[in-house]
């Protein structure tokens, strides 16, 4: 059996992973690389394994860092399956079929840049229409329901607590001479997030491959996120200003909305105009809503007692699809939130929300995620006082704050906790999703513990199990 690493591999983007077993070959994950754009679309572009060899596919969750390339592998000439919990297949196909949208835009802007000078025309990685092709090779699959993607080898879906549909992987392989098992975390959550349930942790794993993002430093209580959410908001709906938050569309959007929803029905803050400006995370609600099933208990009471019987929908909230109504935003002047996407600050509706209001010191830019090297949201997050939106430098008014505590990863104390669990058992332990410092700091605390066997692999490295 091997373990070829061939993406989110010292780095935090772009997980693939493919195993060969018995003669078959099975990718975990197929993410987007996202870094440099001429680097992240050479490395999206290509393949470093024959494709017509791959026989299946198992999706941890829809985060576009673990799914976003899959469309391109289809594209490729992939026929098989793509085995993914139920809840993330219905997240996936949305989600793929927008970033496919978004690479045709992008495209199309640096084409008509291209012309001018003379140049040839590029193509996106892949399209919408391959991302709707793409949906049609989704197996869903249950929760703790096991099936058999490939001879000799088990798999089960378990709850990894990080966003809807996220998952563990687990891998019962019989490979002639012994049975292993092989547990990959994909992204592990945090217990008593809102919404989701609370992550499974591995058991009798032989190998363990799992995320690294934040070895190196603890989370904040998710409560102390929310009351640094509240203070912030408080803040600056008392200036008279607008709040605008750039969120991811998965995950993130909801647990927005949900606390402020909270936070209103308490009267913890003034009750203002919250938008959901963002077309892919209003129809990520609306698969959200339909999959209450993937809810933990404190949110399910919620909807018993709320008046509006939702926990994503209350009298002062506003969903937008219309460019039209995005547009009108940007001419009001009164308080009030906005969540739009990109998480990143990189494309899509927050750039201007941010443009319309850089020169006002009332409003704040809220950071409520990890912010990826060489992005606008990294240079915001490091409070550079000029920014550039939509290729025009600004001088920068608008103050900008972080809200620690909202990742939905699982911080250092909980990432050894996770693999101390297998300890004893575990033969090998490979870090993937994460940088140097996340992995030297979750490397030190295990082997503290007398924890060895721990490794942190390079891109394109094998490893024989």
């Amino acid at each position: 059996m091997k373990l070829r690493f061939l993406g989110a591999a010292q780095t935090v983007t772009g997980s693939q992973h493919l195993l060969e077993i018995n003669g078959h070959k099975l990718m975990l994950d197929c993410g987007l690389y996202q870094g440099r754009r001429e680097e992240s679309r050479r490395r999206n572009q290509e393949f470093a394994f024959p494709i017509d060899e791959l026989d299946a596919v198992l999706l941890s969750h829809a985060h576009i860092d673990h799914s976003g390339n899959l469309p391109n592998l289809v594209k490729s000439s992939y026929a098989g399956p793509i085995h993914a919990q139920k809840a993330s297949a219905h997240l996936s196909r949305i989600m793929l079929e927008d970033s496919g949208h978004i690479q045709e835009e992008n495209v199309r802007h640096i084409n008509r840049r291209r012309a001018k000078r003379g140049q040839e025309p590029i193509e996106p990685v892949y399209t919408s229409e391959d991302a709707r092709q793409t949906a049609a090779q989704f197996v869903e699959q249950h929760y703790d329901a096991p099936f058999e993607p490939i001879p000799g080898v088990q798999a089960t879906f378990v709850e990894a607590g990080h966003i809807l549909g996220s998952t563990a992987i687990v891998l019962d392989i019989d490979d002639g001479a012994e049975q292993k098992r092989f547990w990959f975390s994909g992204d592990i959550g945090r217990p008593d997030l809102p919404l989701i349930r609370d992550p499974v942790f591995p058991q009798d794993a032989d190998y363990l491959l799992m995320e690294c993002t934040y070895g190196d430093r603890p989370h904040p209580h998710p409560e102390v996120a929310y009351e640094n959410l509240r203070r912030e908001v408080n803040d600056t709906l008392q200036r008279g200003g607008k709040v605008i938050i750039p969120a991811f569309a998965v995950g993130r959007t909801q647990e927005l909305v949900y606390s402020l929803h909270q936070m209103m029905d308490k009267g913890e803050v003034p009750k203002a105009p919250v938008f959901v400006d963002s077309p892919l995370a209003v129809n990520v609600t609306d698969i959200f809503r339909e999959h209450a099933e993937c809810f933990d208990e404190q949110a399910r009471a919620m909807i018993a007692s709320d008046k509006h019987r939702a926990a994503l929908g209350f009298d002062m909230l506003t969903y937008i699809r219309s460019v039209e109504e995005s547009k009108a935003l940007n001419e009001r002047d009164d308080p009030m939130i906005i969540i739009s996407a990109s998480g990143m600050v990189e494309v899509g509706r927050v750039l201007h929300h941010l443009e319309h209001n850089v020169d006002d010191p009332n409003s704040v830019v809220l950071i409520v995620s990890w912010m990826a090297p060489h992005t606008l949201g990294r240079r915001l997050v490091e409070q550079q006082p000029q920014i550039k939106i939509f290729g025009e430098v600004y001088e920068r008014k608008i103050r900008v704050a972080s809200v620690e505590g909202f990742s939905a990863h699982a911080g250092a104390n909980l990432l050894a906790e996770y693999a101390l669990g297998v300890k004893g058992r575990v033969k090998d332990v490979f870090l993937v999703h994460g940088e140097e410092r996340g992995a030297d700091g979750l490397r030190e605390r295990l082997g503290a513990q007398g924890m060895d066997g721990v490794h942190f692999p390079a891109w394109g490295t094998v490893a024989e199990l």
